[in-house]
């Protein structure tokens, strides 16, 4: 299990914390976070480039000359591509470039890019002492960043979502060059292996290893036993089994009709 060390808002080791082997000692992939890049970046792409074709540039409804004997080109409309202001061949037209990906991919995809950066992460004890107060201050956040002798690098700070200061803490550090804030909702390859230091706190690690961890529920294997309905089942099946006639009964019937019909040819 691996481990990376913790310190306080001065820069001074104050302790380890042993990483999720389940998510940062996982074998990087190298192909998978590639397609996840791409997929991501295609998948924030608008697809709004859009150009007009010679049937929908307005005007040229009109012949600008007749076909022979000026002596000059055949034209039929002077939105023909080959003219100024003319329509554009073969241009762009609104569409879509999302790329599906399933998730047990994605999943792996941001496994082996945090298993990747796992030498970059700086984990603070908490960020208790800058969030106090109703407000804090990007001077404040800023000097946090000179402490930690981290400032002018790209950083990414991940916060967890769920805790009652990241407004707080987004808030002081969204205005500050080179710094860029994620919620741990939102993890992403891009993101993660564009930062040179990854910034988090000590509870947001585990948080991230939440996110990971899939509880399987342990199904106990219980004795089959007949309910009640199929019980009335069985019970209907049987009725209707000693309701069928036998041969026996069968024959019976036989001869009763015959002697009934004998009976009646006698009284006519």
């Amino acid at each position: 299990m691996s481990s990376v060390q913790v310190v306080d808002l001065k820069g001074k080791s104050v302790g380890e914390v042993n990483l999720s082997d389940a998510v940062f000692n996982t074998e990087v992939n190298q192909h998978v976070m590639h397609l996840a890049l791409v997929r991501q970046l295609a998948n924030g792409r608008s697809g709004s480039a859009s150009t007009k074709t010679r049937a929908e540039v307005s005007g040229g409804g009109r012949k600008p000359w007749r076909q022979k004997g000026t002596g000059r080109a055949r034209v039929g409309s002077i939105r023909s591509p080959l003219w100024r202001k003319g329509g554009v061949v073969f241009g762009p037209k609104p569409r879509d470039f999302s790329i599906t990906m399933p998730k047990k991919v994605r999943q792996l995809a941001l496994k082996s890019a945090l298993a990747a950066k796992r030498e970059d992460f700086m984990v603070i004890s908490s960020f208790a002492e800058i969030s106090k107060g109703e407000h804090v201050k990007t001077k404040t956040a800023q000097g946090l960043l000179k402490d930690l002798k981290i400032a002018g690098k790209k950083i990414l700070v991940l916060l967890d979502g769920k805790a009652d200061d990241a407004q707080k803490l987004y808030k002081a550090f969204r205005n500050i060059a080179l710094v860029e804030i994620l919620y741990i909702n939102n993890l992403n390859v891009k993101n993660l292996l564009d930062a040179e230091i990854v910034l988090t706190a000590k509870d947001t690690l585990t948080a991230i290893d939440n996110l990971f961890t899939v509880h399987k529920k342990e199904e106990t294997k219980a004795p089959k036993t007949k309910t009640a309905k199929a019980e009335k089942a069985v019970a209907e099946e049987g009725s209707s089994k000693s309701k069928a006639p036998t041969k026996e009964s069968k024959a019976a019937d036989k001869t009763k009709s015959t002697s009934k019909k004998s009976s009646d040819k006698a009284q006519k």
